[in-house]
C-alpha cells in the first residue's frame, strides 16, 4: 500500500503557509506565484486553518468583499481535517471524497509537515497502477 509519507518525498519539501492576521490579497498572490491551491493557516507554528481558491471565491467574491481589507481568519476553513504521514493514498482519496475538499495537510506529532492534493493521489494512483500492469505484462510474455 502507497502511504503519504512516499508522496510527500516525491515533493518538494517547502512548505508554504500564511498566518490568520494576514490580509486574503497576500494568501491569493502566494498561491498564485507558488501555483497552489491552498495554504495551511498557521500560527505560532500550529495549524489552525486552510484557506483554498475556493475560499476565496466563495466568502470574498461572491459576498462583496475586498481582498486587501478582509484577513485570512474570515475565510479559511476551520478546523482542518488533516491526515498522518503513515496513511493509506486511497484512504485520502475517500476523506477528500467524502468531505469535498481538494487538499490535506499532513501532521505528524502535532508538526505540520506538508500538504498533498487531490492531484499528488490521482498522480500516485496512477503510477501504482501503471507498475501493476507493467508487471503483469512482463509476467504473460516472459
Amino acid at each position: 500500500m502507497l502511504r503519504v509519507r512516499h508522496l510527500l518525498s516525491q515533493k518538494d519539501p517547502h512548505l508554504w503557509s500564511i498566518e490568520p492576521e494576514d490580509p486574503v490579497i497576500k494568501a491569493i498572490q502566494l498561491m498564485a506565484d507558488k501555483y497552489i491551491g491552498a495554504l495551511p493557516v498557521v500560527q505560532a507554528d500550529e495549524l489552525v486553518g486552510i484557506v483554498s481558491e475556493r475560499d476565496y471565491a466563495r466568502k470574498v467574491i461572491l459576498l462583496g468583499r475586498s481582498s486587501a481589507d478582509t484577513p485570512v481568519w474570515q475565510i479559511m476553513s476551520s478546523p482542518v481535517t488533516t491526515v498522518s504521514p503513515d496513511e493509506d493514498v486511497h484512504r485520502c482519496m475517500e476523506i477528500m471524497t467524502e468531505r469535498r475538499i481538494r487538499h490535506l495537510p499532513v501532521v505528524e506529532r502535532g508538526q505540520l509537515i506538508g500538504i498533498i492534493s487531490i492531484g499528488d493521489l490521482v498522480k500516485a494512483v496512477i503510477d501504482e497502477q501503471q507498475q501493476t500492469i507493467d508487471q503483469l505484462e512482463r509476467y504473460i510474455v516472459g
